[in-house]
């Protein structure tokens, strides 16, 4: 029998178990701690950000977030819906409405121009939305000049949700690091992994600061416990900030191993009836976290569905696109503007396998399946 083939999982590299046992050596295995700190320092260096708070999780980064921008109770608080649910689940911690915005084909991200129409429409009705919630979707970055220009336009706090999108780039630079505060998650499928972790960044240092406070259960400045403000236990441990730490060393071969597998599917399947890769957006560079395809039934041999259970047979692990939040159960009573694209891309959509560790001999194994029950 074949040996499975997942959709991507945690690539370590040299260094992670020398900062781990430094951290045992010394038995800073608590949160908080050295590694805390140089991952946070370290990364900010790597993004391109001025300052950082290393957490538990990009739930958690998010969370925080939202609540430092001062979402609350009732707000409304604009969300792509072409995400995982994670993206807005923080938004109802809080007690806040999420309104779910549709993508443009283009980059597969938040259109502004459905941003700018929803910003219009709220403007008129005198209830503009505290927040966007502006994810960079499967490695690459949504299109952020017009988008910054509409948040800083209508005073709506810009978010960057960059959990998939560590490595890529916008006209050069990081997304995540053009809004009020940006989020990335070190999840065990991502281009780098700490196991569990999250990471904000931003500008302001008083915000990063908050963000530590909160996360360490806003434990107030004295020899006894007192707390003074509500506080969540999000810190990373400094054991994972040193995975961590090993794994940004590393980044930029994972961005390549990433983009190498997605040229080698586009190169030896592209030719397929109906068979069309997720584009990647003149503006910049994708890290291609997950290889992302879509079939047209009405001109492919079989539809993205009969591929995705075919390929299983064979242990070979896809996933179909994000289905689109504003179709969740959960949101069914949420306000959402357009869908219909994000809705055409979850029906058609297919992930592949695209891990950094993904060997040449199983890269041609899905290629070659994929051909057989297409061609």
């Amino acid at each position: 029998m074949n040996e499975p083939i997942l959709l991507s999982t945690p690539h370590m590299g040299n260094r992670e178990l020398d900062f781990v046992k430094e951290a045992f050596d010394t038995n800073w295995i608590a949160p908080i701690g050295p590694h805390v700190d140089a991952f946070e320092s370290e990364f900010c260096e790597a993004v391109g950000s001025d300052y950082a708070a290393a957490v538990s999780s990009g739930t958690a980064a998010l969370h925080l977030a939202l609540r430092l921008v001062g979402v609350g109770e009732g707000d409304e608080v604009l969300c792509s819906t072409l995400t995982f649910i994670a993206s807005a689940n923080p938004i109802v911690y809080l007690g806040a409405k999420p309104i779910f915005l549709d993508c443009d084909r283009s980059s597969w991200n938040l259109d502004p121009n459905v941003l700018e129409t929803v910003l219009k429409q709220k403007a008129a009705e005198g209830k503009l939305p505290k927040a966007l919630v502006l994810v960079h979707l499967y490695g690459q970055s949504a299109d952020l000049d017009p988008i910054v220009e509409l948040c800083d336009q209508y005073g709506v706090a810009l978010i960057e949700d960059a959990a998939e999108a560590l490595g890529a780039t916008y006209k050069g630079k990081s997304p995540g690091t053009f809004g009020k505060i940006g989020i990335f998650s070190f999840n065990g499928n991502k281009i780098i992994t700490t196991s569990g972790g999250g990471m904000l960044v931003s500008p302001d240092e008083d915000l990063m600061n908050k963000a530590r406070f909160w996360a360490t259960q806003a434990r107030d400045p004295f020899p006894h416990y007192q707390h003074s403000e509500l506080g969540y236990n999000y810190r990373l441990s400094n054991v994972l900030a040193a995975i961590g730490r090993g794994q940004l060393l590393v980044l930029k071969d994972r961005v390549a191993a990433r983009r190498k597998n997605f040229q080698i599917y586009e190169q030896t399947l592209s030719e397929i009836p109906g068979l069309e890769f997720m584009p990647e957006a003149e503006y910049g560079v994708s890290n291609r976290w997950l290889t992302c395809l879509t079939i047209d039934p009405k001109i492919a041999k079989c539809d993205r569905e009969h591929l995705r259970v075919e390929l299983a047979k064979n242990r070979i692990e896809t996933r179909p696109v994000w289905k689109p939040l504003h179709l969740q159960p959960i949101f069914d009573k949420c306000e959402s503007l357009g869908g219909k694209i994000a809705e055409d891309l979850f029906n058609n959509g297919l992930c592949l396998p695209s891990g950094s560790n993904l060997s040449e001999e199983s890269i041609q194994r899905v290629i070659e399946d994929i051909r057989r029950i297409m061609l």
